[in-house]
């Protein structure tokens, strides 16, 4: 199975940006399914966005035209472009596949962000 790996996260104020990359290892990554999702403290995670095979997005209402989901094969790395971010969005961010359901030990460390008002 495809391990996945995230990055890029850190503080920022609002109305800033920031790009997560989640890093994929194993052989089949272009036909996987992949997904962001967010925990912010005292929540339960949820889905902010998602890619499949085919290049076919969704994203959570609240991150629609605010945040942008790619993937690059070539690299095994999917992205989250975060434009206008919010105190909102302050949470751990998690990549992993979009199909459901997801075992609890197969999400990783995440990568933390932080938006300051």
């Amino acid at each position: 199975q495809v391990q996945l790996v995230e990055s890029g996260g850190g503080l920022v104020q609002a109305g800033g940006s920031l790009r997560l990359s989640c890093a994929a290892s194993g052989s089949t990554f272009s036909r996987n399914a992949v997904a962001w999702y967010r925990q912010a403290p005292g929540k339960q995670r949820e889905f902010v966005a998602g890619i499949d095979s085919g290049g076919n997005t969704n994203y959570a209402n609240s991150v629609k035209g605010r945040f942008t989901i790619s993937r690059d094969n070539v690299k095994n790395t999917v992205y989250l472009q975060m434009i206008s971010l919010k105190p909102e969005d302050t949470a751990v961010y998690y990549c992993n596949r979009w199909r459901l359901p997801i075992p609890d030990d197969y999400w990783g460390q995440g990568t933390q962000v932080t938006v300051s008002s």
